[in-house]
């Protein structure tokens, strides 16, 4: 279920309905939460099992960090976490893709192997989802925040249906607080909601979903265009990815404060940026400013001299171009963009 659906207008209207209906926040929570697990569990409800096993092993990972003294304690817990979030996105989303270099490298030395492979299913959205659960225990473990005592909270929070499938991604320490206040309708601004959703909606269905037989039509037979087609579809193609993607953050955002809560803005105007550096602060916010707070600061960030600082950048993207797709080119993007970040920031 999209958000472009005509079911999906009937599955929000009756959750809005019914959630500015009930008296409580608490009830208000777990209609959220039944109605997250509805959403997701239409695609295939086999995968609810995951969202459902993050979630309980954050909550015990969480709450043993916080009341853990010792600091070798609290790192094996933070370990537990990381390696099985970590752990299942890497089986379901990388399996085949590393057995698969493996046989070719392999090969390439001379060495032949039997190929092993999985038909394995991509759970929707476990990208997305994988990275809130780890900011929970992060922020847990790095003193930022507090475990969550409500476990109803907790997989709220995991499982909120605006963006569960593509983010924002959305930080425990501003979502929790959210789900700890009553909602009250009166402080909705139904109408900017609505237009922001409508924005969206346009930019995801009229704009990028019209351009995709075009731009697939030239990149499945080259030979056959000129160079001004070529020109035409990269240029399309760049205006599809970015309708595509942040319509849907509209949209999600949209229906989120819809419900009275506040996600983070995703985009803001990337292709006027006038720089590398500046679009990465623009572009898919939510992941850049997650890359930089849980992988590139840990890293040591810019605090150790510029080859260590461009190390880290390129490490960074590097493996947030792995995080968009289990494929090479997707590798290969990333350490584009690592490359030219490192170029600007050695120019500048």
């Amino acid at each position: 279920m999209i958000f472009t659906e005509f079911r999906f207008i009937l599955f929000f209207i009756l959750v809005f309905c019914v959630y500015w209906k009930l008296p409580n926040r608490h009830l208000k929570t777990l209609w959220l939460l039944g109605c997250s697990y509805i959403f997701y569990g239409v695609w295939d409800w086999r995968f609810l099992s995951l969202i459902v096993g993050s979630t309980l092993i954050d909550y015990v990972v969480g709450q043993n960090i916080y009341s853990s003294q010792q600091k070798s304690v609290r790192t094996r817990w933070l370990i537990v976490s990381l390696i099985i979030n970590l752990g299942t996105l890497g089986f379901f989303k990388y399996f085949n893709f590393f057995i698969d270099s493996s046989i070719r490298l392999f090969e390439s030395a001379g060495i032949p192997l039997n190929s092993v492979t999985l038909n394995i299913v991509l759970p929707v959205g476990i990208s997305f989802y994988t990275l809130q659960t780890l900011s929970y225990s992060l922020d847990i473990y790095f003193g930022k925040l507090k475990p969550q005592k409500s476990l109803l909270n907790l997989a709220c929070f995991v499982a909120f249906f605006p963006q569960l499938l593509a983010g924002p991604i959305v930080r425990a320490s501003e979502f929790l607080p959210q789900l700890m206040v009553e909602q009250k309708f009166r402080s909705v601004d139904v109408k900017s909601c609505l237009v922001l959703f409508m924005i969206g909606f346009f930019k995801k269905a009229c704009i990028s979903d019209n351009l995709v037989p075009f731009i697939d039509s030239y990149f499945t037979s080259i030979d056959s265009y000129t160079a001004l087609s070529g020109w035409l579809a990269v240029v399309s193609y760049a205006i599809q990815i970015y309708c595509d993607f942040s319509g849907y953050s509209d949209m999600a955002i949209a229906c989120a404060g819809l419900l009275g809560y506040q996600l983070c803005t995703n985009f803001d105007s990337p292709y006027f940026s006038s720089s590398i550096t500046e679009f990465w602060r623009k572009w898919h916010i939510s992941l850049s400013n997650w890359l930089r707070d849980y992988l590139y600061i840990p890293l040591g960030g810019n605090r150790s001299g510029q080859l260590s600082t461009y190390r880290n950048l390129m490490l960074t993207m590097f493996l947030g171009g792995l995080w968009h797709g289990a494929a090479w080119r997707f590798v290969v993007w990333g350490a584009l963009h690592g490359i030219a970040l490192v170029c600007h920031k050695e120019w500048s």
